[in-house]
């Protein structure tokens, strides 16, 4: 390798990637750009991909960083060029994704706490199909159990992040906004959907006292009938406006605006969430909540 070749070649490459809009890439990108531009940088011959990504880190402008997704799951490696933010990495994981849950309830300012992951939503490719009438017992047995949740989690040193296979909505709701300090525009559930989200997986919400919170913070800039128009559209097979009733009223959303989820069936018994131990009964929802909530 002609040291030479390479010093005189930085001043290019460097600008090459400074010009380039996205400072997140994979490695197939990176050795596209070689492909593509590595002789009229003037590199030497048969520079490798691995010798450039060396290169590049050498010089102190390029970083790598790696998510360790277990198996099945296909573990992950981006190159990030001078600073960029772990949210706009985690972006770049999954085509069409966006944050959600405790992700989103943060952008949004709906909590006090420092969530420890990162929720980066992944819609099915197929909408959900009904498989048969819901009954009473359907509820029960599917409540009595613990809610099932993501394995898809991978792990780095200041980093950790959760791949949600979520429901086909056609991404319903999902916004584009700065949001976080020295990061670009990211994409994420907005402040109706976000709070959907979070009644119906609480436990990727940070659980049922985090998700109340999050519902008296959203107080002031909440449209109820937005949301309750969101939830129609997300045609749930479970009645989650009763649970989503519940916490807007402990929210203190007055009982006019709340007519528009009584309104609406409510055929049986429901849970705030999975597997709870002790219980109080909420009547006017027909509502099962942790004791003491």
């Amino acid at each position: 390798m002609s040291k030479s070749k390479v010093d005189s070649a930085a001043p290019q490459v460097f600008r090459f990637f400074d010009q380039l809009p996205a400072k997140v890439h994979r490695l197939s990108e990176l050795a596209g750009y070689l492909d593509e531009h590595g002789e009229e940088w003037g590199l030497p011959v048969g520079f490798s991909t691995q010798r450039f990504i060396r290169f590049l880190i050498e010089a102190g402008h390029l970083s790598e960083i790696a998510f360790p997704f277990p198996p099945p799951y296909k573990r992950e490696v981006r190159y990030m060029w001078e600073e960029v933010s772990l949210y706009e990495v985690a972006q770049t994981l999954k085509p069409n994704s966006y944050f959600s849950h405790y992700t989103a309830v943060k952008f949004h300012g709906l909590t006090e706490q420092l969530p420890k992951t990162t929720y980066l939503n992944v819609e099915q490719r197929n909408p959900s199909v009904s498989t048969g009438a819901l009954t009473q017992k359907a509820i029960d047995t599917a409540f009595r159990r613990a809610a099932r949740t993501s394995g898809n989690i991978a792990e780095t040193r200041d980093f950790r992040v959760c791949i949600v296979s979520g429901k086909n909505t056609g991404n319903l709701g999902v916004i584009t906004k700065a949001v976080v300090l020295e990061a670009g525009p990211l994409r994420f559930t907005n402040l109706e959907r976000t709070l959907i989200d979070a009644a119906v997986r609480p436990g990727y919400a940070g659980g049922v006292f985090e998700v109340r919170k999050a519902y008296e913070l959203a107080r002031p800039m909440l449209s109820v009938e937005e949301l309750a128009a969101m939830l129609a559209k997300l045609a749930y097979t479970y009645p989650y406006h009763q649970a989503i009733g519940y916490y807007l009223e402990r929210a203190g959303h007055p009982s006019a605006e709340l007519e528009v989820l009584r309104k609406l069936p409510m055929e049986f018994d429901f849970y705030l969430t999975h597997q709870m131990s002790q219980t109080d009964y909420v009547k006017e929802w027909r509502l099962f909540v942790p004791k003491g909530f």
